[in-house]
């Protein structure tokens, strides 16, 4: 057909442009299959929103969230109160910061499958607690809600549904009460101009929801009326049941264990019931969704795009999707007719989204590496291609960062895709990419957040921005992408690295903490790396006037790309015991840099990087050793290792074969690893080996191990265990009063005497998993401490004589003070190394 009777179908006058920029939003694919685009057709005439409040990343409902998103086509969404930094890492030594980055992309994995958008607060997961008062007041009870506050103004859901139970329960986290009793607040505030009215001028508008509800799946609102919803079935899409692909969706979370939780559970389809409370608005009695318009008609000038988008349901070929572009179009035309609303611009976005899938439109830019340096020049290579046969006119590349653009008319179609070679400079004050959230220094509770409009976004936006333009029957659209790198070999997630901005140099403390008696000078190294040749600059410390550091600047010259070079600054510290922090800086030119860079990979998620600044922890206090020869075993991962050496032990990595008198011959002490007997297939058979060292005179000491079915006895040389995941088999409370049971004990005053001050400065906890039984007549309990109104067993640190040796079993968290550069845990598992020497 002519281009000029294709498009008079449509009823447009030439030359009429309409231009929607759709930006791809985390979470947000363009359909793919043809039964795909319909259902997305279904899914944009379909009005109604659902939001999902809980604490963490894997509270999720994951059943209800698929259901909802590809079954019913709502818009759905799951506000996590926190990205989960606090948590357990089933997969590797990423804790704290690394942690909560990695399980924020396991989110965003798990919404790719189930069809859920994904949103966060700046609240900070720091660690189990029992009570929802701690938690508010540790995350800073109005940030938070106002966080929550913002994300119904910006998502603005008709429903939200409280994944938790708001009424404080024995054993019950916190932080689970806490994220529902801030939903309920803010159902209260989000529609009150007067609550948080900064927002306002951000352009935000008041927002009420229709309802709020308690989902049933943890218990809570007994006697209270319910109303139930079936989410059985299966994805009219894939055929698949929405519980297998649930499934799939909570396997994701492989760093809490759940990697196999698809095959454990089987995805198991048939029926299904949600049960809900109603907490508060106007009641439902049957559905969700009860008095509430799920159509454009709800708003002002939608009811012909109701109409409209009716008609492209039941038109729609699903042998030929391009047969409903003009259709779309049409649609398309008539939108920005209507109200400004968030919802409409998500409907917008969508409507594009369907409209390229009709198209079959693809676009991507490719560059050969990943990273740069501002100020660089980015060589991109841009490809447009379409499978439709329906004229598209490729008109130009937009660069938002770099406030540049390339015009120029290119007919996109064919066999080959139309391609478009552009090159364009990285500003010289773009910055350098880190986590929104990781910029800055927070508090123990809270992120801090400059920019507020990144406020509740899973990620950042694309570092480098790219929108193509494209003209199709007289309407512009354009397609945001970003620049990535294709890795050959690497895991499907990581198969395309997309554009980050690096620093010039980066820098590196060898460790995390390093540790001085008061007064003495020792020499602390920094490590600079090149990125790029022929890089030439000056490093210096930057540290509290009490801690002396020469020389005051180093220059340095790096030859090649990788090159690395150390430099060594003399300290001296304080005459007093004192905790400070030192940053590196590396002056380039006339910028100045302080970066580190972490780089880590998970196989099912993108490569991670993090280029926090380059921090030391400094501590001064009064250590004593007795013995220099440490092996260690790992466990699940941890930095104790490291901070032994920084002690001034002489430590030795050890495998489960080890574990034999002879091998370990010369060792005054061998540390297991947290969850070593968790993780760890070859300990459970050489323990025997290990036993018989410890009899002949040498020093265990077994970290913590939780009680899942995959824990592997024995834990000692005579009874021990743990009865499940007790709340009352852990102190939350980091400041719990602790008490000596046997004050004359050995660890309590060879080679240091412990008092209670070096349970001062303690973070996030006192300890964990806690044995609930253990033989009494060997093992010697050596503290006592219990949360507020509770009574935890005296078994954070058990002792045992085994012959002529020890063995130690310690729930302490000592995984997280040794990091954190607390003196007392320094102080403490250094007695514990010394018993029998």
């Amino acid at each position: 057909m002519p281009r000029s009777s294709w498009w008079s179908r449509l009823g447009l006058r030439a030359g009429v442009l309409f231009s929607i920029v759709t930006p791809l939003a985390a979470g947000e694919t363009v359909p793919e299959s043809p039964a795909a685009i319909q259902q997305e057709l279904r899914s944009f005439a379909t009005l109604g929103s659902v939001l999902y409040v809980a604490a963490h990343p894997d509270d999720e409902n994951t059943q209800l969230i698929t259901y909802l998103a590809r079954g019913r086509g709502y818009r759905t969404g799951y506000l996590s109160v926190t990205r989960g930094d606090g948590g357990q890492n089933e997969l590797g030594p990423e804790f704290g910061e690394k942690l909560g980055l990695a399980r924020t992309h396991e989110l965003l994995a798990a919404r790719q499958l189930d069809g859920g958008r994904q949103f966060f607060t700046r609240a900070l997961d720091f660690g189990f607690t029992k009570d929802v008062k701690e938690t508010l007041r540790i995350w800073d009870h109005q940030q938070v809600l106002a966080d929550v506050v913002r994300v119904y103004r910006t998502f603005r859901p008709d429903v939200i549904i409280a994944g938790m139970n708001p009424v404080q329960t024995p054993g019950q986290h916190g932080q689970h009460v806490a994220s529902a009793v801030l939903a309920i607040e803010a159902f209260k505030l989000a529609g009150d101009p007067k609550a948080f009215p900064e927002q306002l001028t951000e352009g935000l508008t008041p927002w009420q929801p229709k309802r709020i509800l308690q989902n049933q799946r943890f218990g809570g609102g007994a006697g209270a009326k319910t109303i139930s919803l079936e989410s059985g079935g299966d994805d009219p899409v894939t055929g698949e049941s929405f519980a297998t692909i649930a499934s799939r969706s909570r396997g994701q979370h492989k760093t809490q264990g759940f990697g196999n939780f698809a095959a454990a559970t089987g995805g198991r389809g048939g029926a299904r019931q949600e049960t809900f409370t109603p907490i508060d608005g106007e009641p439902a009695t049957t559905e969700l969704m009860d008095g509430l318009d799920l159509t454009f008609a709800r708003f002002p000038g939608g009811t012909q795009i109701a109409k409209l988008a009716d008609e492209a349901i039941a038109q729609f070929k699903i042998d030929d999707p391009a047969a409903s572009v003009p259709a779309l179009l049409a649609i398309r035309a008539k939108i920005p007719a209507l109200p400004t609303d968030p919802v409409i611009a998500d409907k917008r976005a969508q409507l594009d989204r369907i409209l390229q899938a009709c198209l079959g439109l693809t676009v991507d830019t490719t560059v050969s590496q990943a990273e740069f340096v501002p100020g660089e020049k980015i060589q991109m290579h841009h490809a447009a291609s379409t499978k439709a046969a329906v004229p598209v006119k490729w008109t130009g590349l937009r660069y938002p960062a770099a406030d540049a653009k390339s015009d120029f008319t290119l007919a996109v179609g064919g066999a080959q895709p139309t391609v478009h070679d552009g090159e364009v400079a990285l500003g010289k004050r773009t910055p350098i990419s880190q986590p929104y959230w990781l910029r800055e220094e927070g508090t123990a509770g809270m992120f801090r957040v400059d920019e507020a409009k990144l406020i509740g976004q899973p990620v950042n936006p694309p570092a480098f921005p790219v929108e193509y333009v494209f003209e199709i029957g007289g309407q512009t659209l354009v397609i945001a992408t970003e620049p990535v790198q294709l890795v050959t070999g690497a895991p499907l997630a990581q198969a395309k690295r997309p554009l980050a901005v690096i620093p010039p140099v980066s820098l590196r403390f060898p460790f995390e903490v390093a540790l001085f008696a008061p007064r003495a000078t020792k020499s602390v190294e920094v490590e600079v790396t090149a990125a790029r040749a022929s890089t030439t600059g000056t490093v210096r410390l930057d540290a509290p006037a009490a801690w002396k550091v020469s020389p005051a600047s180093q220059p340095f010259t790096l030859e090649k790309a990788g090159d690395k070079a150390r430099f060594t600054f003399t300290v001296t510290a304080p005459a007093q015991a004192a905790s400070a922090e030192f940053t590196a800086f590396a002056t380039v030119g006339s910028a100045s840099f302080n970066s580190g860079r972490v780089v880590f990979s998970y196989a099912h998620l993108p490569l991670q990087l993090l280029q926090t600044p380059a921090r030391l922890k400094v501590a001064a206090f009064d250590l004593a050793l007795r013995g220099k020869t440490v092996g260690y075993l790992p466990g699940a991962g941890d930095s104790i290792a490291e901070n032994l050496e920084e002690m001034g032990y002489a430590v030795t990595q050890l495998t489960g074969a080890d574990l034999t008198p002879e091998k370990l011959r010369g060792l005054d002490a061998v540390v297991l690893g947290v969850r070593a007997s968790n993780e760890r297939k070859d300990l459970a058979e050489n323990l025997p080996g290990l036993f018989a060292w410890v009899e002949a005179g040498g020093t265990v000491i077994a970290q913590y191990n939780r009680p899942n079915n995959n824990l592997r006895v024995p834990l000692g040389p005579y009874e021990l265990s743990i009865a499940g995941n007790a709340p009352q088999l852990r102190v939350t409370d980091e400041n719990a009063p602790v008490t000596f049971v046997v004050p004359d004990h050995p660890a309590l005053n060879t080679p240091n005497k412990i008092t209670a001050a070096d349970f001062n400065g303690w973070v996030q906890e006192r300890g964990a998993y806690f044995p609930s039984k253990w033989d009494e007549t060997h093992y010697t309990t050596l503290l006592a401490m219990s949360d507020p109104g509770e009574t935890q067993p005296n078994s954070s640190v058990l002792i045992a004589r085994h012959g002529q040796g020890y063995f130690v079993y310690t729930g302490l968290a000592f995984f997280r003070q040794l990091p954190a550069g607390v003196p007392g845990a320094y102080r403490l598992f250094a007695n514990l190394v010394s018993l029998g020497k």
